[in-house]
């Protein structure tokens, strides 16, 4: 920072909710049940679960490392241990992944503020009607003012700094959205026809099972538990050499997968009762969200109730894990330009504001120009998601062990002096299956921009 004092969290529970906060977004309450239901329902939860145990846990733990060790955001952190320029550009390319992330990000957050109001102010089945998602998302001005609504709301939290703005605000949403979670989750298994929706989800059925499902899981995996986008290493600058890592970690991915678990319960069983059983229904995809779950809640005695609580879990989702974005690209600033935070957040806002309101006019006004065949918002999720981050964890394994060595990143993991508890396996993870896991989410994901295989 640039008086020199770096911001910290107060302790491992300031930590751990900050960093659950990062994960917990729209990745699993919007993304994570849409592609459950389509790729085999228990049969990928099983995946996922293995897949968040090893490799999702290994690449927490290396991030949170590597920001301890350092003290510095990714780009820091990178040159700190490397002087190799194909790491440098490794640790930029961790750096500029939530400054694209978090413009197209805030519009999706935009359009959950516009639901939410809605659900308070309108009528349930006018929000339910086919064409009101359309209506919105094509209305320039409309779909642009709801953007910077949320995109505000996140700005004015990083402005409040680490300790009074990203861990209170933490501290007091993530058990909020706990508790709605639950609400809605009871609700939703107890209508009528939605235990078959439970059976789907828990129960697997290995004919269901395809490399698909296994590549889909290893890419929400990056969704869900905000790897290789420079958030850990930053929150990992914040974290006092007291605090556990390993306890660290293994909570948050408990309190993510949990979330992701709960985000499923709440929308595939409420499907199931809808639908009277039609698998069909869950393969609506990202309109899941925005125009199968209306009709839903329509149909439901308590919609408009229901419609507000889960819409505000979403919200609730949203700004933390921008925030955690928003939060790593203001590091960088602050860290690489020697800037205030002030004038980080103002950069960064001007940034915003210029980004997504490409992709909040990119339904609208702006349709007609695409890029590869996608428009704004597709294509900042494209180029971030299948191609950046897959990069950016390939180059955080090679970091940690050409560079940093594993032996000295597992020293810094036991300056708490707790012994590193999963370290075997940690080993073979970073070595061997890590790189490998994200070289086939980068083909895979390359061959089905091109059409070759379809995802």
């Amino acid at each position: 920072m640039k008086d020199g004092k770096r911001g910290s969290f107060s302790g491992k529970i300031g930590f751990v909710l900050s960093a659950a906060g990062a994960s917990v977004g729209l990745g699993n309450i919007w993304r994570f049940p849409y592609l459950c239901a389509k790729y085999g329902g228990g049969i990928f939860l099983i995946v996922y679960i293995i897949l968040a145990l090893t490799f999702g846990y290994t690449m927490i733990m290396a991030e949170t490392a590597i920001g301890r060790h350092t003290k510095k955001s990714p780009v820091g952190a990178f040159n700190e241990l490397s002087d190799n320029k194909a790491m440098k550009l490794g640790g930029w390319i961790n750096a500029v992944i939530p400054i694209l992330i978090v413009p197209y990000y805030s519009v999706i957050g935009g359009w959950v503020c516009k639901y939410l109001f809605s659900y308070i102010v309108s009528d349930v089945k006018e929000i339910a009607g086919d064409s009101f998602f359309s209506d919105f998302i094509t209305n320039g001005f409309e779909a642009e003012i709801w953007f910077i609504v949320f995109a505000a709301m996140v700005l004015v939290v990083i402005y409040m700094g680490v300790k009074n703005g990203i861990e209170r605000v933490s501290k007091f949403m993530m058990p909020i959205l706990v508790v709605l979670a639950l609400i809605i989750c009871v609700y939703s298994v107890t209508r009528p026809g939605a235990l078959d929706g439970v059976k789907y989800l828990f129960i697997p059925n290995f004919e269901n099972f395809s490399i698909m499902t296994v590549v889909t899981a290893m890419g929400q995996m990056f969704y869900s538990l905000s790897i290789a986008m420079g958030i850990l290493i930053t929150f990992g600058s914040y974290v006092k050499k007291e605090v556990s890592i390993e306890d660290s970690t293994r909570q948050v991915e408990v309190f993510d997968t949990a979330i992701a678990i709960m985000a499923s319960l709440m929308i595939i069983p409420a499907v199931f009762a809808f639908s009277g059983g039609n698998q069909e229904t869950l393969n609506a995809g990202p309109s899941l969200m925005f125009i199968t779950m209306p009709k839903i809640f329509a149909s439901m005695g308590f919609g408009r109730i229901i419609g507000i609580l889960f819409f505000a879990l979403v919200l609730f989702a949203a700004v933390t894990s921008a925030i955690a974005l928003t939060e790593s690209a203001v590091s960088t600033f602050s860290d690489e330009f020697k800037w205030s935070r002030k004038k980080g957040t103002t950069i960064m806002a001007v940034i915003m504001i210029i980004l997504g309101s490409l992709s909040s006019l990119g339904n609208g006004p702006l349709s007609n120009i695409t890029i590869m065949k996608m428009h704004f918002l597709d294509f900042f999720d494209f180029l971030t998601n299948s191609i950046m981050m897959p990069i950016a964890a390939f180059a955080t394994c090679i970091l940690v062990t050409r560079y940093m060595t594993v032996e000295k990143l597992e020293e810094e993991v036991e300056q708490d002096g707790h012994p590193f508890r999963r370290k075997k396996i940690f080993r073979f993870m970073i070595k061997y299956m890590c790189p490998i896991f994200v070289v086939i989410i980068l083909i895979s994901a390359i061959l089905n921009a091109m059409n070759v295989i379809s995802m």
